[in-house]
C-alpha cells in the first residue's frame, strides 16, 4: 500500500466552491469536523472551482498558494471539504508533500474513533475498507515478484497490489457475514418489543442537536453526551413512561403509556453512502419506528436548512414517510423563548423544550401521548382467577395502581392507555375490560 505519514493534527482546511462567496456555515462544521477527529485547524484556504481539474481538482495556481500556506503555516495535514477520487489524492499528496484526506476519510476517521460497540466497530470498519478499496496503490519496489511455481501458485508475476486486493477483499467478506449475523440478532431483540405491543419511537436528527442530552433526560440512561459531532454512535434502547412527572429510567411502570424510545447516530449534509449502507442495522431503529422525534438545535442560524438535510437522509434510509414531531431544543440558548407546543394544523407539531434544564419534558411527553394516540382510561377491574393472564398483561404494562385479593379474584384499580386496553380487550381474557372501555368515549 502506498506508505503515507501517520503525523497529521495540524490542518490547513480548504473549502471548494463554485460561483460567489462560499458559504460560511459549510467551513464553520468542516472546521468543526476537523476539531472532532482530534486535529487543530492551521488554516483556511478556499478554491473556486468552476471546472475541476481532473487530476488535483484545484488549478495549478491554487496548489502553490495550498504548499505556501502549508508550508507557513506548519499544517502537516490537508483536509479538503469535498470527495477526491483516488487518483487527486495521490496527486495532491505528493505535490503537497503531506497527507492529504478528503471529507469523506474525513467522516471515516471520527466514526472510527467513536465507535464502542462491537456492532458499530464492525460497521465503521467494513465502511473505511470500502473507502479503502479504491485507494490501493503500489508501495513496494522491492516485491516486484512472489516466489512460485508450484502447485496452485501463480508464479512469477502477481504483484503485492493484486495481494493486498486479494487480502482486503476476503477481509470485507468477513466483515459482511459478522455483520449480517449482529443483524439477525438485532432483528430478533426488536421482534421481542414488538410482541411487547409498545409504541417505537426514534430520537433522529442533525449531528449536535442533543439528542443524546434529551434521551439521557427521559430515560435516565447515561449515554454519551458531548458538544460536538458524531458524539455517540451506537444506537441505544430504553423503555420510558409517558405518564407526567414520571422518574427518568421507570419505564412503563411508573403509571402505564409506556413507550421503547431509541436513540440513532446523528445526520449530517453529504453523509458518505458507504457510512449509509454500513449503519443499515442502526438506521433500521428509525426507519421501524412508529413515530420519529425529529431533534432540532433551535439556537442554529441554520435550523430550517437542517431540518431540511435530515429529512433527504431519512428518505434515503426509507423512513421519509413516518409521523414526525418536531423538538426544538437548547431554548436555553435563547432570550424570550419557554417551553411550549405549537399545533400549526397538518403541519408537524412542534415541542419547544431545553434538555439540559428539564424545561418542558413534560410538554414533550403529552405531546407523544397525543401522537401516539395513547389517550388514557382509568377505573376498576374485576379480574377472576381464570383471566390471570389478564393480570400478568396489566402488571407488564405498569397499569395496576392498586389491587385487593379475595376468594373471588382480583379488584384491581388500572390507569393505562385506551390503545393498549383495547388490544387486551381484543384478545383472550380481556373481558373484564369491557365495563371500563364502555365508559370512555374513544377518540377517533
Amino acid at each position: 500500500m502506498f506508505e503515507r505519514s501517520k503525523k497529521g493534527e495540524h490542518a490547513l482546511l480548504i473549502q471548494p466552491h463554485s460561483g460567489g462567496a462560499p458559504e460560511e456555515d459549510l467551513l464553520e462544521e468542516f472546521a468543526d469536523l476537523a476539531r472532532s477527529a482530534g486535529a487543530s485547524v492551521a488554516a483556511v484556504l478556499t478554491a473556486r472551482i468552476d471546472r475541476p481539474n481532473a487530476a488535483t481538482l484545484i488549478g495549478s495556481g491554487k496548489l502553490d498558494e495550498v504548499k505556501a500556506a502549508a508550508e507557513a503555516s506548519g499544517a502537516d495535514l490537508i483536509l479538503v471539504n469535498h470527495p477526491l477520487s483516488p487518483g487527486q489524492e495521490r496527486n495532491l499528496e505528493r505535490f503537497l508533500e503531506r497527507r492529504v484526506v478528503d471529507r469523506t476519510g474525513l467522516i471515516l476517521d471520527i466514526f472510527s474513533q467513536r465507535a464502542r460497540s462491537a456492532e458499530g466497530k464492525l460497521q465503521v470498519e467494513l465502511a473505511q475498507l470500502k473507502h479503502m478499496s479504491t485507494r490501493l496503490v503500489r508501495g513496494w519496489t522491492h516485491l516486484e515478484r512472489q516466489r512460485g511455481g508450484s502447485i496452485g501458485l501463480r508464479g512469477p508475476g502477481e504483484t503485492q497490489l493484486e495481494t493486498d486486493r486479494r487480502l482486503l477483499q476476503k477481509r470485507l467478506e468477513q466483515l459482511q457475514k459478522r455483520l449480517d449475523k449482529v443483524e439477525v440478532q438485532r432483528n430478533q431483540m426488536r421482534r421481542a418489543r414488538l410482541r411487547s405491543e409498545l409504541p417505537r419511537v426514534a430520537l433522529v436528527g442533525y449531528t449536535n442537536a442533543g439528542k443524546s442530552t434529551l434521551f439521557n433526560a427521559l430515560t435516565g440512561a447515561d449515554a454519551y453526551a458531548a458538544d460536538q459531532l458524531f458524539a455517540t454512535l451506537d444506537p441505544t434502547v430504553r423503555k420510558i413512561s409517558l405518564a407526567p412527572g414520571s422518574e427518568p429510567g421507570r419505564g412503563s411502570d411508573a403509571g402505564g403509556g409506556g413507550v421503547v424510545l431509541a436513540d440513532t447516530v446523528g445526520f449530517v449534509r453529504d453523509l458518505p453512502h458507504d457510512l449509509v449502507a454500513a449503519f443499515r442495522s442502526t438506521l433500521s431503529e428509525a426507519r421501524e419506528a412508529d413515530l420519529l422525534l425529529h431533534v432540532i438545535d433551535a439556537a442554529d442560524p441554520h435550523r430550517d436548512e437542517r431540518i431540511a438535510q435530515v429529512d433527504a437522509v431519512l428518505a434515503e434510509v426509507g423512513a421519509g414517510d413516518l409521523p414526525q414531531l418536531l423538538v426544538f431544543n437548547k431554548i436555553d440558548r435563547l432570550d424570550g423563548i419557554a417551553a411550549r407546543v405549537d399545533r400549526p394544523g397538518e403541519e408537524r407539531h412542534r415541542v419547544w423544550l431545553s434538555a439540559r434544564s428539564g424545561e418542558g419534558l413534560d410538554l414533550l411527553r403529552e405531546a407523544l401521548g397525543e401522537a401516539l394516540q395513547l389517550h388514557r382510561v382509568q377505573g376498576a377491574v374485576r379480574i377472576a382467577p381464570q383471566d390471570a393472564r389478564l393480570r400478568a398483561r396489566l402488571h407488564e404494562l405498569g397499569a395496576v395502581r392498586s389491587e385487593q385479593a379475595d376468594e373471588h379474584g382480583w379488584q384491581v384499580e388500572v390507569d393505562l392507555a385506551v390503545a393498549d386496553a383495547q388490544r387486551l380487550f381484543a384478545q383472550a381474557h380481556g373481558e373484564p375490560l369491557r365495563p371500563l372501555l364502555e365508559t370512555v368515549e374513544t377518540p377517533t
